[in-house]
């Protein structure tokens, strides 16, 4: 009670009731069934089949794009389908025909080693150039990193079809800038020389433009994972005495293990299926000479009809792809489990 000097009673309000000595406080009320509410007003995830229903109409996308034409492609290479049964639309069942007269045929299997000679060419190269000029863009200034970044970036941009049509006009037979700048060498026999004249000179020439537009992915994410490896860690290497190659090895290779995995990967798939660059060059010629697999597809089933045919190359393609990056997986799936 408080008395005030006009002599009026009032009580006193309090903050909270006295606690009991020695007596342990009330639990506060359950807000729920033995559940605790969730903080900061959160949510709980959701449950049952929502998940599953928000992903459905990605997983019926790619069932349509991907599994249906895969399905319809595999059967197709089941049949012994040519321009006279597709006029009639006539599909006599063949069984494995197609895929037994592919793997006795010895232009397959030239094929099939030519494209992995192609492949393992271009992405060593692409793997080799592509980090070395990453390094050089974390070694450059601001500036000169932003041009040479800008340079890339351009490249990488270019249409195929467009960048194809610039390689050719390159090597023209008549009018090439490759020929002007080896006669003005003082090289003889490039007056209208024939760059394309073998099957060999025309892979050398597409090896050079699939190079030349893969670089650009690997340089620039080369050089995003080398910001992320500390500056410490080749001070330390400085002052043990490490050159530029252990430095590289020691330190960068270990950290950017992941980004060389991946890359390599990603390069493998993307040449190994490098159709529009080898078709566009020379259409496969000459006499069939720069054909990988894809383009040995396409044309056994457009120019020479052969539809159950080039549909058993296709999926012979697709199976040789995943028994290759089967190795791949294994390593990346080694690599998390060592992390």
């Amino acid at each position: 009670m408080t008395v005030h000097s006009q002599g009026a009673v009032t009580s006193a309000p309090q903050d909270a009731p006295p606690k009991s000595a020695g007596l342990p406080e009330a639990p506060a009320p359950a807000t729920g069934a033995g559940h605790e509410p969730p903080r900061g007003g959160r949510k709980p995830l959701p449950s049952g089949w929502l998940p599953y229903l928000l992903v459905a109409p990605a997983v019926l996308a790619l069932a349509t794009l991907l599994l249906y034409p895969l399905i319809k492609n595999v059967i197709l290479s089941l049949q012994d389908i040519n321009k006279v049964e597709f006029i009639q639309r006539k599909y006599p069942f063949a069984g494995l025909d197609n895929y037994t007269e592919l793997l006795g045929d010895s232009a397959f299997w030239t094929v099939v080693v030519r494209s992995f000679a192609f492949t393992l060419a271009n992405v060593a190269l692409i793997m080799v150039l592509g980090s070395l000029i990453g390094i050089l863009l974390n070694k450059l200034g601001t500036k000169m990193r932003l041009v040479l970044s800008m340079a890339l970036v351009m490249a990488w941009a270019m249409p195929i079809v467009a960048s194809v049509q610039v390689f050719r006009w390159l090597f023209d037979e008549q009018f090439g800038v490759m020929n002007w700048v080896m006669r003005t060498a003082g090289f003889s026999g490039y007056d209208q020389h024939n760059w394309m004249e073998t099957g060999l000179s025309t892979m050398v020439i597409v090896t050079i433009l699939v190079v030349w537009g893969s670089i650009p992915f690997v340089a620039l994410n080369m050089y995003a994972g080398l910001t992320t490896v500390g500056a410490e860690l080749y001070e330390a290497a400085r002052m043990d005495g490490a050159n530029g190659w252990q430095t590289f090895w020691k330190i960068v290779f270990p950290n950017l293990k992941p980004f060389f995995l991946i890359t390599t990967f990603l390069e493998v798939i993307w040449v190994f299926k490098a159709f529009t660059q080898v078709y566009a060059m020379n259409k496969g010629g000459p006499d069939r000479g720069s054909e990988i697999l894809p383009v040995f597809a396409y044309v056994e089933g457009q120019s020479q009809a052969h539809y159950g045919l080039a549909a058993a190359i296709s999926v012979l393609t697709i199976v040789i792809l995943v028994v290759v990056m089967s190795f791949y997986f294994r390593l990346i799936l080694k690599q998390e489990e060592e992390q």
